[in-house]
């Protein structure tokens, strides 16, 4: 979600002393029309969501407002009041925005240093009691910089007897990392996700990959952790394991957010994301966009933790019991 708090100087950009008046409020609203007529993914709510701008703003229920984030905040929240679209919303900079552009090389470079340096969000990866592995990452991002990131993290509960995927604090992030995490754990090509995109009316396909770097885990029993808060690409593989009978998914009701979002300048000083694309499911047809996705087992997001090492300390039981366990090694630590 798109926060309203001030940002650090964003590069090219310069400070303004903005004064919020008439004409650019309706500068705003225009441009927020034209984008969600243009862009966003369901044509008949972006005429509705119009259609709620152009009746507020006929009621004046705009014209008292003199602060850029107080706008930016009411008009997400009356086009949210629409749509029910988390992944929409309107921010305020008080900066004069320079027009989109690609990213130059040293904006790319930046995001390369910014990701390695967090660990491309991988916060914890442990062997719990039991030989149960954990891996735990905050945002699914850029496969093309964090996918050696992912081959470190998965190699290392190779070899456990069941795998726990924390993604309670989990915002989301690219597609083709959801794919590339998804593939360690299925030996044969499977076709997890679709995205249409309303605007090129195209559909990309996502699949597990044919390699990936180090071993498979076509067998261990996974468990993956959501809360409220789990939403957008965490949901997608939350979503997409739930949907294959690959995981038993434990925790809360996802937050419910299937759309894909990309920023518009609408104004000067003030960005829209609109969602332009769909997930779309091989299987059920559908996406998580509105409901989130249900958890097989539901508890607290405080519990989930708890409960998912005994659900998994069970199943390794049955599975030894049954003399079907896969082979292990002692991991190092």
């Amino acid at each position: 979600m798109e926060s309203f708090a001030l940002r650090a100087l964003p590069p090219g950009a310069t400070p303004v002393n903005v004064v919020l008046d008439a004409d650019l409020r309706k500068r705003v609203i225009d441009g927020i029309e034209s984008d969600l007529t243009e862009y966003y993914v369901d044509p008949a709510v972006a005429a509705k969501m119009n259609e709620a701008l152009d009746a507020h703003a006929k009621a004046q229920d705009y014209d008292s407002i003199t602060d850029g984030n107080a706008l930016a905040q009411k008009l997400t929240s009356d086009l949210r009041a629409i749509s029910h679209d988390k992944h929409l919303y309107v921010s305020f900079s008080p900066f004069k925005m320079p027009a989109p552009h690609e990213p130059t090389a040293e904006n790319r470079a930046r995001m390369r240093e910014q990701m390695l340096e967090n660990n491309c969000a991988f916060d914890k990866v442990e062997i719990l009691p039991g030989n149960i592995g954990y891996v735990k990452f905050d945002a699914f991002m850029d496969a093309d910089i964090c996918g050696a990131t992912v081959a470190a993290a998965m190699g290392f509960v190779a070899h456990t007897d069941a795998v726990i995927f924390d993604l309670r604090e989990n915002g989301g992030g690219q597609p083709a990392i959801v794919s590339l995490i998804a593939s360690y754990l299925f030996d044969k090509p499977t076709h997890l996700n679709d995205l249409y995109d309303r605007h090129e009316t195209f559909t990309t396909q996502y699949w597990t990959l044919a390699w990936v770097p180090g071993e498979r885990m076509p067998t261990q029993p996974v468990f993956v952790l959501t809360s409220h808060r789990t939403i957008s690409g965490a949901e997608e593989f939350t979503y997409d394991l739930k949907t294959q009978k690959r995981a038993t998914i434990v925790g809360e009701t996802t937050a419910g957010g299937a759309h894909t979002v990309t920023g518009h300048l609408v104004a000067d000083y003030f960005m829209i994301g609109v969602p332009f694309g769909t997930a779309i499911n091989p299987i059920t047809k559908t996406s998580w966009e509105g409901t989130g996705v249900e958890p097989d087992v539901k508890v607290s997001a405080d519990d989930a933790l708890t409960t998912a090492e005994k659900l998994a300390a069970d199943k390794i039981h049955v599975i030894k019991t049954a003399g079907h366990a896969p082979p292990t090694a002692s991991p190092s630590r």
